[in-house]
């Protein structure tokens, strides 16, 4: 099953709001993980993917400002068990 999240051309600031909200929502998730029932690596494990999830924005918000202008913007979610 596959599911189109995100799709079609958007301006730099429109692009970067709604990267930067989807990025965030998935922070959120793994700060809602960590709880004081997690043991140490499951706490680590989640810390790391947060960071990265930061660098990934700070990544895209450096390509933005590069960009410019118009941005395609393609996103679909593959499920399969």
């Amino acid at each position: 099953m596959n599911i189109q999240l995100i799709q079609g051309n958007f301006d730099a600031k429109d692009a970067l709001e709604i990267i930067t909200q989807m990025i965030q929502v998935k922070i959120k998730f793994h700060e809602n993980k960590i709880s004081n029932n997690s043991n140490e690596d499951e706490i680590k494990g989640r810390e790391t993917k947060i960071k990265h999830q930061q660098k990934d924005l700070n990544d895209f918000r450096h390509f933005m400002e590069n960009c410019g202008g118009k941005i395609n913007i393609q996103s679909e979610i593959h499920l399969s068990n």
